[in-house]
Order: structure tokens, then C-alpha cells, then sequence
């Protein structure tokens, strides 16, 4: 009769590690969604103030005078 209250007090311990061992688990699943979540949201507000400063930067562009590469005498440059 012993060894059968000692094996039940075995297995309710063992059946407690494991619930807390679960559980623990459980959270770190909960907090790694979590962290994605909030991760691919701030991504999709950068890449949108990404693409924001592009189309500014393309608005204030104005003329570029692509003569004055190398590949041309800069006859601009006679002045």
C-alpha cells in the first residue's frame, strides 16, 4: 500500500512540471505572435513613410542638366 501512495504522489508531480512546463510554453507561443504582430505593423507604417518621402522627393527633383557628365565638353562650364 505504500508504494502505491508513493507512485501517486509521483505521478500528481510529475503531472504538475509538465502543466507548468505547458503553460510556459503557452505564453512564450502567445508572446512570440504577439511580437510579430506588432513587428510586421511597424514595418508596414515604415515602408509606407518610406514610399511617402520617395514620391516628395520625386515631386522636388525639377530638371537635372545630365550634361555636365564626364562623357561632355561642359560647355556650360565655359561661362
Amino acid at each position: 500500500m505504500f508504494s502505491n501512495f508513493s507512485l501517486l504522489i509521483s505521478e500528481f508531480n510529475m503531472l504538475n512540471v509538465l502543466i507548468i512546463v505547458g503553460v510556459f510554453f503557452i505564453i512564450l507561443i502567445i508572446l512570440g505572435i504577439r511580437k510579430t504582430y506588432k513587428l510586421n505593423k511597424e514595418n508596414k507604417r515604415l515602408n509606407d513613410l518610406h514610399l511617402k518621402q520617395l514620391e516628395k522627393d520625386k515631386e522636388n527633383e525639377g530638371y537635372h542638366d545630365f550634361t555636365e557628365g564626364h562623357l561632355y565638353d561642359n560647355v556650360n562650364n565655359d561661362k
